[in-house]
């Protein structure tokens, strides 16, 4: 009698808990990150500009860190790295939540009233925050490293392409959550939301903290893991390498304008559409742009050149750009039919889908091409700087959006009068007319490195025959 064998899992069981506890550190991630520069401002009196580069350095540490930090993991073991990691973003999460009320018990503020705002104002005591966000930016760095590497030691060949898929189904679905929570907790609690929001995000990283204690294994790997002296002479390398230096710097201008979403955009829509916007909603409108049209941008590009579709994206986001403008400059609110809309908020929005789809363009083929450009064997190392374009473009983009709002947007709360604040923010478009330029020069950069490259290639082809 033959007894029926059931059929072996196409996933082991650590394929699916790093899964859901990516699930949970992006809700926790992008529910914080999308209203940091708010949080840093309104609760702890920060200008623009210290917002700006608070937050800009935080992100930086983050594309920059993960492939030290995935080093270290090898070593430590992938159960224990994520141990730490969820450890420190829980305590980090926690020390966002609870340091304004240790600064109310020293007196320092009138915690969850407008004092909030200017009783930090002069206080040396908020630059406290700055280990807080290391702590969170140490963590995330080894979230980005080992969940990646798990999830592609928990696959086979066969799978690999579905594990990824699921994946970043999983990312999308954390990141869209995340800041879906942002809008009640502002609307119930005012102000106050930004803080408690924390706790929401101490509590997601907690529950993952628990579920990879419990039910964590490592992955078995016979791979030996690169050590630092390694990736730091393949940076080296990286850094050395005219062509990948020259095509990392092209494509920051469009990740700088990319990262505004995060850096300008939640400002620049509640400080001109009103308290009533949503702009963690908004956000959210370039993952699922992204979603719906990568496939189908992928196969259309397909017998197209990397940087054929490159160039199309980055011709995209001066539009972008120019569409985030044009709220200001129309009369009224958008008849949706079911809805009255901010012309602001509207326009930021149709300017979002553009900037999503100019994503799509840009974002699968770069790391395709980036990849070409490393020697033979090396791939990897090379794949692990494939973000140095996100670290710079972290620095310059966040840190331009505060001058830039300064100068164009500023905070209401710092002005005698509505009357003076229209005054001065009456010109509030000019930020976005910047970052079209930038996408713009970008754009024609991308094109005359395509030309180049095309030509420099083709002499070496005529070179190697004749030596040959």
């Amino acid at each position: 009698m033959n007894e029926r064998v059931s059929p072996k899992p196409q996933f082991p069981r650590i394929f699916w808990i790093a899964n859901c506890v990516e699930l949970l550190e992006r809700a926790a991630y992008y529910g914080v990150f999308i209203v940091i520069t708010l949080y840093l401002s309104r609760i702890l009196g920060f200008t623009d500009i210290e917002a700006a580069w608070l937050a800009g350095s935080f992100s930086a540490g983050l594309y920059f860190l993960p492939t030290f930090t995935g080093a270290l993991a090898d070593k430590m073991g992938f159960r224990s790295a994520l141990l730490l990691a969820f450890g420190l973003l829980t305590l980090g999460y926690s020390g966002l939540a609870l340091f304004p009320a240790l600064l109310e018990a020293q007196g320092l503020v009138e915690y969850g009233r407008e004092a909030i705002y200017h009783g930090l104002k002069e206080a040396d005591i908020r630059w406290a925050i700055i280990p807080i966000l290391i702590v969170i930016m140490i963590g995330g760095s080894f979230i980005k490293a080992v969940i990646t590497a798990t999830v592609a030691k928990s696959t086979t060949a066969a799978n690999r392409a579905k594990g990824f898929s699921i994946f970043y189904m999983m990312v999308n679905i954390g990141a869209f959550s995340g800041k879906t929570v942002v809008k009640p907790l502002r609307e119930s609690m005012g102000d106050l939301g930004l803080v408690n929001l924390n706790y929401f995000a101490a509590t997601m990283t907690l529950i993952a903290f628990v579920s990879i204690y419990f039910f964590f294994k490592n992955a078995e790997t016979n791979t030996q893991g690169k050590s630092l002296d390694e990736i730091w002479s393949a940076l080296i390398k990286v850094l050395t390498n005219g062509r990948l230096v020259t095509l990392i710097l092209i494509i920051t201008g469009f990740w700088m304008v990319q990262h505004q979403l995060y850096a300008t955009m939640p400002k620049y829509v509640l400080r001109m559409a009103g308290e009533g916007a949503s702009p963690s909603w908004y956000a959210n409108v370039n993952p699922l742009v992204v979603f719906m049209t990568v496939s189908l941008v992928t196969s259309l590009m397909s017998k197209r050149s990397a940087l054929f579709s490159m160039s199309i994206g980055m011709l995209i986001m001066p539009f972008s750009a120019l569409l985030m403008a044009s709220g200001n400059m129309l009369d009224g609110d958008v008849d949706l039919g079911f809805m009255q809309m901010h012309p602001i908020a509207f326009m930021m929005i149709i300017g979002i889908v553009f900037q999503g789809l100019a994503e799509s363009f840009i974002s699968p083929r770069f790391l395709e091409y980036f990849s070409l450009q490393a020697p033979k064997g090396e791939e990897g190392l090379y794949l692990g700087f494939s973000h140095l374009h996100s670290f710079i473009s972290s620095l310059l983009g966040f840190g331009l959006s505060g001058y830039l709002l300064q100068a164009y947007c500023p905070d209401p709360r710092t002005f005698s009068s509505h009357e003076a604040w229209l005054e001065a923010s009456a010109n509030a478009h000019y930020i976005w007319y910047v970052f079209a330029a930038i996408a713009t020069v970008s754009a024609i950069s991308l094109i005359i490195y395509g030309v180049v490259i095309k030509r420099l290639d083709s002499k070496a082809a005529e070179a190697s025959l004749v030596t040959a």
